[in-house]
């Protein structure tokens, strides 16, 4: 019954909404995949020029957000929620009524998705609606949802009506596969919930389930809180470079680009300065979870969040996050005596590493050896210009383009927000992403992509068009330049289209295993994928032109570009396996052996290398352990299959239409409607990869990130 989605972190969300029957929003119905517009425009142009029309229509009538008629004002979303939620009451009902058989999982699929699309919805609106009501009301529905769901997911009648489907053979062998596995989904679900205890027990289960939505809600609010300082505790040369209230500095980040040492100790200190509310809110979410899965029958809730990933249990994470970390760390330490070496060249009075240091001391490398200022390459990557090499990539592997669509009035939340409409050459409208690209007041600093609706066939044979939002924070346009990208922002559009892909493209029976609603260390496969394309000349090639005259990037500057990748990639690689290593401990054995703050301090030492700063509580910021608690690790491992697709399908020619087929119908078709280690399966051998496999495909790569595909050393290796 659980409902996915937001997909966060180093990566990810977008969304637009299909041209509607007049009336007609996604709580109302669905709409004909192969319907088409004559309104849609290029979308490479509708990038690079100011947004203008209906938003501006002070006349017209009000659609509601993503086109619901109920969410034209904050109140609407109680009325949504109350409609989703007399709607899956009489859903249950025909569940327990209806005898055991395919229809079963049907209903179930319909119950799901009831309440998904208004807690979905919720999800994003909550934190990224400029409007504090609508982020307030919309937070309600989401807590109001998800305890409908706990609920649901400790009902007897409803899971004893699932189960005599289940333990019935002959019926279970008459389920196609897809059907078959969404009914062992829904059973985990009821199962990691509780519903085999008493009733003493299962209410327990569901308060703490209650519980650590709320913790989790409250901690991830408290992740982004900034800290302040009085002014006079501060340098005066340093104060400008912060935001003033008063008689106090705000920090509100890690300024990790500032050139200023001095500023980066400042905001580093300060800003992880622990809060004692959120390590308590840290202290009481790791214990809730905990106690939930000894209650449920698990060892660690580690052990609970693994079944059905491709890793499956925590032994399997800990074994290649250590194994990764001691193919790194002769490589770290060179980085780090790198990075020493530029430190002291600059202030001689200082120069040892600090954790606040790698990040701008690595860059200054970069650009020294291989002049990459970022000023020389955003002329040649307008958004524009990066969206029209998107849409030449997914028009040349997949038969896909994009086209803008003009939202109607309230249809979104910001009148920078595009709306793109999805298109298959053939099969005609497939699903529309939202693009919230543009830097705001009180807009989270993250890149994402939020599901807003998943696909699925509904009963009168329609599929329901998936509806996503990718979420990022590009600079807005000047009066003299269109918005002009880095190339690490560049690389992180093509992250995040790789993830609204999976959504466009996966085409199962049933929205609980649509799109990106599959295990999460698979989930990261299709966007780490398309940082391979976004780092190979030969489709950057396609697209960068400076957006002045005209001229092509030069391919020395792709190919400095691609080696500048490999400069301190170690130690990159070695930080995220140190955050995966925490989060594993964290969700391991408890009572945990020490306060999180030293087990903090003990695996950044031991995973590290650099010295942990006395006063500071880095985990509080740690937003990840909410939607991806006992699963960062996921990054890592995507990072390996996707390096194996590349190798296998795309390597010789990025364009190849056969390859991306065969990609689409082998892989993101399925969403999470088949076993992951199935979708992956290596030419030439005749079983699944297993995870020694995967590791071959890795040992090199995990040690430089990726630049450019040709030369990449762990495809190199594997190919000898």
């Amino acid at each position: 019954m659980l409902c996915v989605g937001r997909l966060g972190g180093l990566g990810a969300r977008a969304a637009a909404l299909p041209p509607r029957r007049a009336g007609r929003g996604i709580l109302e119905a669905g709409i004909r995949a192969r319907r088409v517009s004559t309104s849609w425009s290029p979308v490479g142009a509708a990038f690079n020029v100011k947004p203008q029309g209906s938003r501006l229509d002070l006349f017209g009538e009000r659609r509601g957000l993503f086109g619901v008629p109920e969410l034209s004002a904050p109140e609407g979303f109680h009325a949504a929620q109350e409609k989703a939620l007399r709607k899956a009451e009489l859903l249950v009902g025909r569940a327990c009524s209806t005898p055991p058989g395919p229809q079963t999982v049907l209903i179930f699929d319909e119950l799901s998705d009831s309440l998904c699309r208004v807690a979905d919805l919720a999800d994003f609106v909550k934190i990224a609606h400029p409007e504090p009501a609508f982020r307030e009301a919309a937070e309600e529905a989401c807590r109001s949802i998800g305890t409908m769901v706990e609920k649901l997911n400790t009902n007897v009648d409803l899971y004893q009506s699932l189960q005599k489907l289940l333990a019935d053979k002959k019926l279970v062998d008459s389920l196609d596969p897809e059907t078959r596995r969404v009914a062992e989904l829904f059973m985990f679900d009821f199962e990691i919930s509780g519903i085999h205890l008493d009733k003493e027990k299962r209410k327990r289960a569901l308060d703490l389930n209650v519980k650590i939505l709320d913790l989790s809600s409250t901690f991830l609010m408290g992740t982004n809180f900034p800290n302040k300082i009085e002014k006079h505790l501060l340098p005066e040369h340093i104060r400008r470079n912060f935001t003033s209230a008063g008689d106090h500095i705000i920090i509100d980040g890690l300024h990790a680009e500032s050139p200023d040492d001095l500023v980066r100790e400042a905001a580093y200190k300060i800003f992880l300065y622990p809060n004692a509310g959120q390590l308590k809110c840290l202290e009481e979410l790791l214990s809730s979870r905990d106690l939930l899965a000894k209650l449920v029958g698990y060892s660690t809730f580690s052990h609970r969040a693994l079944q059905g990933t491709i890793a499956k249990n925590p032994e399997t994470v800990m074994q290649f996050l250590e194994k990764l970390s001691d193919k790194l760390s002769e490589r770290t330490l060179k980085d780090f005596e790198m990075i020493r070496g530029m430190k002291m060249k600059l202030n001689p009075q200082n120069s040892e590493v600090m954790p606040w240091d790698p990040p701008y001391y690595s860059g200054v490398i970069r650009a020294e050896r291989y002049n990459i200022e970022p000023s020389l390459y955003c002329p040649f990557f307008s958004l524009g210009a990066c969206m029209e090499g998107l849409n030449i990539l997914l028009n040349r592997l997949l038969g896909i383009s994009l086209y803008a669509e003009q939202p109607a009035k309230g249809e979104v939340w910001s009148e920078d927000v595009r709306k793109l409409a999805v298109v298959h050459e053939s099969e005609g409208l497939l699903g529309y992403i939202y693009c919230d690209f543009f830097q705001r007041a009180d807009k989270p600093h993250q890149d994402c992509h939020f599901t807003i609706r998943g696909g699925r066939l509904k009963e009168d044979g329609d599929y329901q068009l998936p509806v996503v939002v990718l979420m990022l924070n590009l600079p807005r346009s000047s009066r003299s330049s269109p918005t002009l990208l880095t190339p690490g922002m560049m690389e992180n559009l093509f992250h995040e289209m790789g993830h609204a892909m999976h959504s466009m493209l996966g085409r199962t029976r049933y929205q609980h295993v649509t799109g990106t609603r599959c295990p999460t260390d698979f989930a990261e496969v299709p966007s780490i994928l398309m940082e391979y394309f976004a780092n190979d000349y030969r489709v950057v090639n396609q697209f960068a032109r400076h957006y002045q005259t005209g001229q092509p990037l030069p391919k020395n500057m792709v190919s400095r570009l691609c080696e500048s990748k490999k400069v301190c990639a170690a130690a990159d690689m070695q930080l995220q396996v140190f955050y995966a290593t925490l989060d594993q401990i964290y969700h391991g054995k408890h009572p945990l052996r020490n306060s999180t703050t030293d087990i903090l301090k003990e695996t950044q030492e031991k995973f590290y290398g650099l010295p942990y700063v006395p006063d500071t509580a880095w985990q509080l910021r740690f937003s990840h352990l909410v939607g991806y608690g006992a699963k960062y690790y996921s990054y890592l491992m995507s990072r390996a299959v996707a390096s194996m697709v590349w190798k296998e399908c795309f390597l010789q020619d990025p364009f190849n239409r056969a390859a991306g087929e065969r990609y689409r119908r082998e892989m993101l078709a399925h969403g999470g409607g088949r076993e992951p280690m199935l979708m992956v399966e290596v030419p030439g051998h005749s079983q699944c990869p297993t995870l020694t496999m995967l590791w071959s495909y890795h040992q090199y790569p995990f040690s430089e990130l990726p630049h450019h595909p040709s030369e990449d050393p762990f495809i190199t290796e594997v190919s000898r």
